[in-house]
C-alpha cells in the first residue's frame, strides 16, 4: 500500500469496512449489519449482535479470518437495484431497511457493492483489488466500543468494532506506539495523579471541578492571555451566563444551533432564555449602548465569562470537550480599512503564545460550503468579499495555510490555528473569524468621517481558544511536566528528618517571598516514599534538606529531569524567578 493518496487510502479503508462485516457476518449469523465507513486512522462498523456479547478479546479471531479472506477479494461489482429488491435482499434488517426507504424517498440510486461473495448496501469507494492492494500486516482490528445507531440515544445501542489501517506495516506500528504513549499523556489519568481536576455526577457530566493545582494551572494560562490581550488594546468585559432567546434569534444561533443550547426557566418572567453558548452577541449589545465615531473605532472586547453547551454524552472527554468551559475570547469591531491590521496583530500575539508554550501549529482557512449556501447567513456577495480579504490577507503575508470549504463559521470565513502537539496529533485551538452579517442584523453602527452612518465590521477571535481545553492539550503535551511558570508546585522540599523541618520552613517563605509556590513534603513516610511523592507531582525542582544542606547554606537541588545542582538560597531564587517571569 505505499504511495497511496489520500483518496485511495480511504478506499483502502472503506473496503477493509466491507471485509470486517462479512467476517463477522460468517461468524455471527444473526448479527444485523448497519454501517461501516473509513475514519481518519482505519475503519469501523457499527452492528447489533442482539443477545450475543462480543470483547476486545474476541477481535483477534476476527481479524485472523479477514486476513484469511482477504486473498479472495480481488474484485468489486455494483448493481443498481429497486426498492423493492433491496429490500427483499435485507428483508429482516430494520437499520438496511430505514437506510433503503431514505434513499428511495430522496429519489437516490440504490446500490450494491459485491467482492468476496460477500454484498453490501453502499455509495462506492473501494479499493480496485484489495488482496494486491491492501498489505495483510498494514491493518488492524483496535478496540470494541458501543454507539447509539445514527448517534441518537434513543436509538438502539450497538456495538462498533474500530480498526487501525495505514499505507504499510511501518505506519500501522508507529501509530500504535503513538497511542499506547498517548494512553501514558492521557490528562484524564495525569488529571487525577496530579490532583488538578475532578468530575461528580452530582454537579454534571461535562462540568470540571478544578482543585486549588489545577485553578493554579488555568489561571496561568489566562493571565498570559489577558496579558496578550492588553499589548493588543483588549478590554475586558464582564456578560451574564444567561440571556434572552431573542438575543440569539437575532444573532442567528437560535436557528443554527438551538439544539446545542441549554434552556433556562424563571418563576417570574415568561421569557425563553439560554445559557449562553457563546459571547458574541452580548458584545454587539455593549458597542450598541451609545453611540460611536470612526474615531473610535477599532473597539476591542475581550471576555473570559463561563459558556455552556449540550454536548452528546458519548461526545464529551476529559477537559477536551466540556459542557462548561471558558474561552480567551475578545471581538473587534472595526471600519474595513482595518481589518487586515487588526488580524495581523492577533496573528502575531497567536505566533507570540504558541512559542512560549512550545506548541507547533498550522493554518487552516475555512471557507463556506458553495454547494451548502443555506447553511450560512449573508448573501453570496458579502461571503465573496470577506473570504477575497482573508485570502489575500494570507497570500500576503506569506503564512502558508490550507483551505478547507465547508468549515467556515455561519456567519464568516475564518482563520483557524491546528496545534500539533508533541504527540503529532492535531487540535484546532485559536480561531479569527471576519463577520459582515452579525453587524448588520443588529443594526450596530458608527458615525464616518463623511458624517454618514455606517456598519462595522466584527472579527471574532481567540488566542489559545479555552483555557479549560488548551489545560487538558498541554498536559498529554507536556506529559505532564508544565514549564516551572505554569506548574501547581514550582518547588518541593523535602526535610531529611523532623529536626529539618523548621529549616524547610525558613527557606519556603523566602520562596513564597519571591512568589515562587512552593510546597513541603514532611510526613511519616521514609525519604525515599517522600521524593517519590516529590517526583510524582511532576515538580521542576525538588530540595532535599539536611544537615549538610543547613549547615553550609547551599542547597542541592534536583531538576526534574534528574541532574543535580548546588546554589545557595538567594541565587536559587533569582534563577527560579527569572525562570518564571521569562516563561521559559
Amino acid at each position: 500500500m505505499t504511495g497511496m493518496n489520500d483518496e485511495k487510502l480511504a478506499h483502502v479503508r472503506h473496503t477493509l469496512a466491507h471485509l470486517l462485516a462479512q467476517v463477522v457476518k460468517d461468524q455471527y449469523p444473526n448479527a444485523h449489519l448497519t454501517l461501516g465507513p473509513a475514519v481518519d486512522n482505519g475503519f469501523y462498523y457499527d452492528i447489533d449482535f442482539g443477545t450475543e456479547k462480543i470483547s476486545d478479546a474476541d477481535l483477534a479471531k476476527i481479524e485472523k479470518y479477514m486476513k484469511k479472506s482477504l486473498p479472495k477479494w480481488t474484485e468489486f461489482t455494483h448493481k443498481e437495484v429497486s426498492k423493492d429488491e433491496a429490500l427483499a435482499l435485507f428483508s429482516g434488517n430494520q437499520y438496511k431497511i430505514e437506510l433503503i426507504n431514505e434513499i428511495a424517498d430522496r429519489g437516490e440510486t440504490i446500490t450494491l457493492y459485491t467482492c468476496g461473495g460477500f454484498t453490501d448496501l453502499c455509495r462506492g469507494g473501494h479499493a480496485e483489488n484489495p488482496a494486491k492492494e491492501i498489505s495483510p500486516d498494514s491493518f488492524k482490528l483496535d478496540r470494541v466500543a458501543g454507539a447509539y445507531w445514527r448517534g441518537d440515544e434513543k436509538n438502539p445501542m450497538l456495538t462498533r468494532i474500530y480498526g487501525l489501517a495505514f499505507p504499510t506495516k511501518e505506519e500501522l506500528d508507529a501509530y500504535i506506539l503513538q497511542q499506547e504513549e498517548a494512553k501514558k499523556r492521557d490528562h484524564r489519568k495525569l488529571g487525577r495523579e496530579m490532583d488538578l481536576f475532578t468530575f461528580s455526577d452530582l454537579v454534571g457530566v461535562g462540568m470540571p471541578l478544578f482543585t486549588p493545582k489545577g485553578n493554579i494551572v488555568r489561571e496561568e494560562i489566562i493571565k498570559f492571555s489577558r496579558e496578550l490581550n492588553d499589548a493588543l488594546g483588549f478590554g475586558e468585559v464582564h456578560t451574564p451566563n444567561i440571556n434572552k432567546g431573542e438575543l440569539f434569534k437575532i444573532s442567528g444561533h437560535y436557528d443554527k444551533y438551538k439544539e446545542d443550547m441549554l434552556s433556562v426557566t424563571s418563576q417570574y418572567v415568561s421569557d425563553e432564555m439560554f445559557l449562553k453558548p457563546m459571547n458574541c452577541p452580548q458584545h454587539t449589545q455593549i458597542y450598541a449602548s451609545k453611540p460611536r465615531s470612526y474615531r473610535d473605532l477599532p473597539i476591542r472586547y475581550s471576555d473570559f465569562a463561563v459558556l455552556y453547551r449540550d454536548e452528546r454524552p458519548g461526545e464529551m472527554s476529559g477537559l477536551t470537550r466540556l459542557r462548561a468551559f471558558s474561552q480567551d475570547d475578545g471581538h473587534i469591531f472595526c471600519r474595513e480599512d482595518q481589518i487586515e491590521s487588526e488580524i495581523e496583530h492577533v496573528l502575531e500575539a497567536i505566533e507570540k503564545a504558541l512559542a512560549v508554550y512550545n506548541v507547533e501549529y498550522w493554518m487552516r482557512l475555512s471557507l463556506r460550503d458553495p454547494n451548502k449556501k443555506e447553511k450560512y447567513l449573508g448573501e453570496d456577495a458579502v461571503w465573496e468579499k470577506s473570504q477575497t480579504i482573508m485570502k489575500k490577507l494570507l497570500e500576503e503575508k506569506k503564512i502558508p495555510h490550507k483551505d478547507a470549504e465547508g468549515e467556515a463559521a455561519f456567519y464568516g470565513p475564518k482563520i483557524d490555528i491546528m496545534a500539533v502537539d508533541a504527540l503529532g496529533r492535531e487540535w484546532q485551538i485559536s480561531t479569527i473569524q471576519l463577520d459582515f452579517n452579525q453587524p448588520k442584523r443588529f443594526e450596530l453602527e458608527f458615525t464616518d468621517s463623511d458624517g454618514l452612518r455606517k456598519t462595522p465590521v466584527m472579527i471574532h477571535r481567540a488566542l489559545i481558544g479555552s483555557p479549560d481545553r488548551f489545560m487538558g492539550i498541554l498536559l498529554e503535551h507536556y506529559a505532564g511536566n508544565f514549564p516551572t511558570w505554569l506548574a501547581p508546585i514550582q518547588v518541593a522540599i523535602v526535610p531529611v528528618r523532623e529536626n529539618h523541618d523548621e529549616g524547610a520552613k525558613e527557606i519556603a517563605k523566602k520562596l513564597k517571598t519571591a512568589n515562587i509556590r512552593v510546597e513541603i513534603i514532611s510526613s511519616n513516610d521514609s525519604l525515599g516514599k517522600r521524593i517519590h511523592a516529590a517526583k510524582a507531582m511532576k515538580t521542576p525542582y525538588t530540595i532535599v534538606l539536611g544537615d549538610k544542606e543547613i549547615e553550609s547554606g547551599n542547597l542541592t537541588i534536583e531538576k526534574r529531569d534528574g541532574t543535580k545542582v548546588e546554589m545557595g538560597t538567594e541565587e536559587f531564587i533569582q534563577t527560579v524567578s527569572a525562570e518564571i517571569k521569562e516563561r521559559k
